[in-house]
């Protein structure tokens, strides 16, 4: 018991550091690429953070645990927005953009309702994950071009220096490759380890390991989430800390679940249905309605939209528990 603790604590740590590792490696090179910041907040934050989440999945799947995949995929959407968001928010307010409320908040809405609906007949088939992953590519797409239409460009008033060191570019752009590459590689094997403690407690306590993976796994894998959102957020990058959230969980949804699913069919047990895709689907249109509020009476998406999402994931988590000892 105690080696699976201890591999599940040693493995979050590293997961949390080895993320902010391939982020930062990410981002760099993306501003040294002069990529717009708006995308930076999706692509680079939302997908970046949402890596620890694959790589789980990917690994529960392939060890033949795919309710440990889609509890750490569902678990960690209604985390990101009930306590990451929510702890944002409290500490620093978000200005909600006019783009979040026309393009991205009804692009959530649309991929969650697909995971509702795929869910129906209680089967996620390999046909669903081809599904998924093709919407992914479909919303990526229309985030991208819709993004550049509007104008979120951080770099167009940089300055250019013309006479810049060809070796210090290189040594920069070799800096970034080289983070990245080494956050990917300490976030398979870190997640690895959360992955096989998460098991063996599941075993030895008794509980599902749709629950391991909605609790334990699901709030260590968002870590990087609230880190990267509190940051943005501090600097004033609201349209990034929210984007970071919004891209995660896009991305948790379609391409998590998707690549799980094709590796292996995953049967959804009906408590899922009953319990956990409702709350998902509770909380996303929570937000979607606290969001367009503040922007049509334009005010703050502040503390006491925060403080509502942190009592939602009160309440969920508390259900959780009391359904798990049912």
């Amino acid at each position: 018991m105690w080696l699976a603790v201890i591999a599940i604590l040693i493995g979050l740590a590293i997961l949390v550091w080895s993320a902010d590792v391939f982020i930062d490696g990410a981002t760099a090179l993306a501003k040294k690429f002069r990529v717009p910041s708006f995308l930076i907040g999706v692509l680079i934050l939302g997908i970046g953070t949402s890596a620890p989440e694959m790589v789980v999945s990917v690994l529960a799947a392939l060890d033949g645990s795919p309710e440990l995949a889609l509890g750490n995929a569902y678990g960690s959407n209604i985390i990101n927005i009930a306590l990451v968001l929510g702890a944002t928010v409290l500490i620093s307010p978000i200005i909600i953009r006019k783009g979040i409320v026309k393009r991205d908040l009804p692009l959530l809405l649309l991929v969650t309702a697909t995971a509702a609906w795929q869910l129906r007949d209680g089967l996620l088939s390999q046909a669903d994950g081809i599904v998924l992953l093709l919407l992914l590519v479909a919303v990526l797409g229309i985030q991208i071009v819709m993004s550049i239409r509007e104008g979120y460009h951080e770099h167009e008033d940089d300055v250019v220096v013309e006479n810049a060191d060809p070796d210090d570019v290189e040594l920069s752009i070799a800096r970034g490759l080289g983070s990245l590459l080494l956050g990917m590689l300490m976030l398979v094997l870190s997640s690895r380890a959360i992955v096989w403690g998460a098991v063996e407690l599941a075993t030895l306590w008794g509980l599902s390991e749709l629950i391991i993976g909605l609790t334990i796994v699901a709030v260590g894998t968002s870590l990087p989430e609230l880190v990267s959102s509190l940051s943005a957020a501090r600097k004033g990058e609201h349209d990034m800390a929210l984007g970071n959230i919004i891209g995660s969980n896009i991305f948790n949804t379609l391409a998590v679940v998707g690549l799980a699913t094709i590796i292996a069919p995953i049967t959804v047990s009906p408590v899922i249905l009953s319990r956990d895709v409702l709350a998902m689907g509770l909380i996303t249109v929570l937000l979607v309605a606290l969001c367009v509020f503040a922007f049509v009476t334009k005010r703050q998406f502040g503390r006491t939209s925060g403080a509502t999402l942190i009592l939602f994931f009160v309440g969920y988590t508390g259900w959780l528990i009391q359904t798990a000892n049912m």
